[in-house]
This record gives structure tokens, sequence and C-alpha cells, in this order.
């Protein structure tokens, strides 16, 4: 992709405090913002969590996920990740923008095709070209755009994904640091997570922790510790 560093401005259209209740207990209070003049036209959503130690927000971009955020799908890792970001953004201080860009970008229905694919053999990856259909079709312009309206430029970056940190540097926001999440796995995920770590270079150690036709036990319960922070 490249730079883009005349993004448009967006500028915040409401701001709301809302307390966050989640299944496990955990319970903390957001301001969720909304926005006006946003690239794409989606209903994107900053949840804003605590003050920022040292000034350096720790931010997470989380794409919406339907069946994981909401049905506790075990064939990702989303659900939990998105628990992990709200704590882990609340303890430091920062934001987590939540993007409507569900199935990387492909939308609900072509998601659940691209799931039948799977069951038939495909990759994430492959189940998607297989419908004619971008490996990963995000676009992370609007995220630019909701950062600069909050009075965010330097950031670091809760991901495992290093094309996040590279979009963002090339739409002229300075991620300092990528900290990978931590690592959700089920029976039901390992061999989507292997996928990510072996075909778009995510930060998860997987590769080496079983084959794919391994099922590895299920992890999806517990916040397990941060893997140390690669520097970028």
């Amino acid at each position: 992709m490249a730079d883009r560093l005349d993004v448009p401005a967006a500028t915040p259209r409401a701001r709301v405090r809302v307390p966050l209740r989640f299944a496990d207990g955990y319970r903390v209070d957001a301001d969720l913002v909304t926005f006006h003049g946003l690239v794409d036209g989606q209903e994107h959503l900053a949840v804003v969590l605590g003050e920022a130690e040292g000034g350096v927000p720790l931010v997470r971009l989380h794409s919406e996920c339907l069946t994981g955020d909401v049905f506790g799908s075990a064939r990702c890792d989303c659900g939990p990740q998105l628990r992990e970001a709200v704590e882990r953004i609340a303890d430091h201080g920062g934001v987590l923008l939540y993007l409507r860009q569900e199935g990387r970008g492909i939308g609900l229905y072509n998601k659940l095709d691209a799931y039948a694919l799977q069951d038939q053999g495909l990759d994430t990856y492959e189940a998607n070209a297989a419908l004619g259909l971008p490996e990963d079709a995000r676009d992370y312009t609007a995220a630019a755009q909701m950062l600069r309206a909050l009075g965010i430029d330097r950031l670091d970056l809760l991901s495992n994904n290093p094309d996040k940190a590279d979009q963002l540097r090339g739409l002229g926001v300075d991620v300092r640091d990528r900290v990978p999440t931590g690592v959700f796995t089920t029976p039901h995920n390992v061999r989507y997570l292997r996928a990510k770590v072996l075909q778009t270079q995510h930060t998860l150690p997987l590769a080496d922790l079983a084959p794919a036709d391994l099922p590895l036990a299920d992890l999806s319960g517990r916040v397990p510790q941060p893997l140390a922070a690669p520097r970028n």
C-alpha cells in the first residue's frame, strides 16, 4: 500500500461514557467515540480506556468478528483478543478501535462461505482466494483518521499483525512498538492461527508448537502473560 500522508481529517461526532461488563466478571468504564468524515463511510468506534502512561497510548485495531466477539466461536481467537485488549489498554491507557471489517474485510456472509471451504481442507487465506476475494481486504485509513481526531499521532500497537503497523506508518502514524497479544488456541483454531504465522508473519509462536494435524489444549479461558514486545 502506498504512503498516504494526505489523509482527510475526521472529527468526533459523539463521546459517551459506557460501563463495559464482560462474561467473566471483568468491568471497566469507557468512553465510546463516534466520528464524522471517515473515508469508508463505516460506523467504526473508538473505545477510550484510561490515561496513557508516559503520554504514549496503547492502541489496538480490532476488526469486528460477530462469530467470535458475540457468539464466542472457537474457530478464531477474536473474542479472547478483544477481552484481553480491553483490560490491557485500560491498565496502560489508550484506545481500542473497533473497526467494522468482518472477515478481514469481506463481510459476514462471505466469511461463512469461506468457513465452509475451510471445512473441506483449505486454510483461511486459500478459502478467500477460492471465492475470488482478497486474502485480506482491510484498509486502515479510517483508523488513522480516528487516531488523529483523538489527538493521537504516536502509539504502541497491540497486535500480532505486521501489516497493521506498516499501514499505519504509511499513513503517517508513529508506531513506536508493536506489542503481541496473548495466544488463545483451541482445537478448532490452531490451523487458522498457524496459517497466520506461516503466510502473513503474525507474531504467534505456533509454527513450532505442534504439527497442523495435532490439536492443542484449549487455552481460551485464560489470559497468558504477554510475549516480549519486538522493537520495530
